[in-house]
């Protein structure tokens, strides 16, 4: 195992290992899923192994998640430069893509050339749907990551679903406006699971589609061009749909289908869950509010030890959505981050069983927030009762706070950077991928612009560079 050196020692020891380095392969497992499932039917007889994904996932981790514990350590600051450069860890992600499209050609023949029933036949696009569901949080995962290559690898992950617009909206919609009412991905006290998925679906659409409008406006052209970032990843969802229907003809349909939508289907589950009755407060005078910046408290984080190999650590929600650049090794878990009762994969069980999951998580809320639920993100059509049912404690929280950001105006400022991920606005240089030619001075960028790394700070966060740094 390696092992990396300090400085400063932690816990009486001057060096220091991830423990779990060598249990992230065990993520491998999923995609092998559908070929295990395959086996066992070809073994067997029986059409229910062909239902091995939603099994495993949804209910053998779970129960794994019950008897191995948390781990709750961090890695010591002096080594996380040493372990995000570290690219054992990145070729584990890499290596789902090939795993996950090899599955998803085996089990289109499968389902071509072998008789399963329809039983069969839904179990196995449902194991298909399972790994594409995981592979969408590989792609969340590489999607954030400033290497062109990765951002493309995530969109090849996200292409088995039909949901290549994900890559642009999780980044450039739900991490501005996560926790907020505005944001579709963010799920609002006393809302369920089915009454959040279309909101979620198609809101999510919309705002991808508005976020790449927005882009190619500033550069006064229009959206319908292969430089869409929407555009081009359901063409290439399209390119391989037309491929596996040529290759195993049209009856392989329905189950692409099928395993699309469970995929996508178990992304929202987790949206669902992530930020629950999550609400960021106001900030800032009246002529100039906004919301005030992703703290800790808007995301609910777990750390089972099952769930947290099997999904990359996401169940260290709010660490990610601090550092959104950072690689999954290197998150942390901050004790004051609310947490949920069991593992992500668990909490999925819940969500799906709305009287269940509300008597499980509302209490929750309503003790995040004091009691006060005014400061919650609540249903619009459940806040009276909601507020009815819990009311307000007479000492109600003040929720007003101040905006102490200082904005940077004037056309004299040559660079500007991002104070959380570093990322760079260079007047000469502008940003193209933006809709910035360059020469756009940093006066002309909409104050509504946003990080477009990390999605967290505003244009009002960033902080002003001599020339010599930029």
């Amino acid at each position: 195992m390696k092992t990396y050196a300090l400085t400063l020692p932690v816990d009486g020891l001057d060096t220091w290992r991830d423990h779990k380095r060598y249990l992230w392969m065990l993520g491998l497992v999923v995609p092998l899923l559908p070929f295990i499932a395959m086996a066992l039917h070809t073994w067997t007889g029986a059409a229910a192994t062909l239902w091995l994904g939603p099994v495993v996932v949804l209910v053998v981790v779970p129960l794994i998640d019950l008897v191995a514990g948390f781990d709750r350590s961090n890695p010591p600051d002096e080594v996380m430069e040493a372990l995000e450069e570290d690219r054992y860890y990145r070729w584990i992600t890499y290596a789902f893509l090939p795993v996950q499209y090899a599955g998803l050609i085996a089990g289109m023949w499968f389902l071509s050339t072998q008789d399963a029933g329809v039983a069969g036949n839904v179990g196995l696009a449902l194991t298909l749907g399972t790994v594409a569901g995981i592979g969408i949080n590989t792609a969340h995962e590489l999607g954030h990551k400033k290497e062109s290559a990765e951002r493309w690898l995530a969109r090849v992950a996200l292409a088995q679903c039909f949901y290549g617009h994900f890559y642009i909206e999780h980044n450039r919609g739900h991490h501005v406006r996560v926790a907020t009412p505005q944001d579709p991905a963010s799920s609002r006290m006393g809302e369920s699971f089915y009454a959040f998925w279309p909101r979620t679906v198609v809101g999510s659409l919309r705002s991808a589609w508005r976020v790449e409008r927005k882009r190619f406006a500033r550069r006064d052209k229009h959206p319908y061009r292969l430089g869409n970032d929407v555009l081009n990843a359901w063409l290439m969802s399209a390119v391989l749909w037309g491929a596996l229907i040529a290759v195993f003809g049209v009856g392989i349909l329905p189950y692409l289908v099928i395993q699309a939508v469970f995929g996508f289907s178990l992304l929202e589950v987790v949206n669902y869950m992530e930020h629950y009755g999550m609400l960021r407060q106001q900030i800032g005078p009246p002529d100039r509010r906004r919301y005030e910046r992703v703290t800790p408290a808007h995301s609910w984080n777990s750390n089972n030890v099952a769930t947290n190999v099997l999904l990359y650590h996401l169940q260290r929600h709010s660490d990610h959505h601090a550092n959104p650049t950072r690689r999954f090794q290197t998150l942390r878990d901050f004790a004051e981050s609310p947490v949920l009762p069991t593992g992500y994969t668990g909490m999925m069980l819940l969500a799906v069983i709305p009287p269940l999951f509300r008597a499980t998580m509302d209490p929750l809320v309503v003790a995040h927030y004091d009691g006060d639920l005014r400061l919650a993100n609540l249903a619009p059509r459940k806040r009276e009762k909601l507020l009815a049912r819990y009311p307000v404690p007479v000492a109600g929280t003040d929720a007003d706070r101040p905006d102490t950001a200082v904005a940077v105006v004037g056309d004299d400022v040559a660079a500007a950077r991002c104070p959380g991920c570093g990322h760079t606005y260079v007047v000469a240089e502008g940003n193209e991928l933006e809709g910035f030619a360059a020469g756009t001075s940093w006066a002309e960028v909409p104050d509504d612009w946003t990080c477009p790394d990390c999605g967290v700070r505003d244009k009002v966060d960033f902080i002003p560079l001599a020339r010599a740094e930029s």
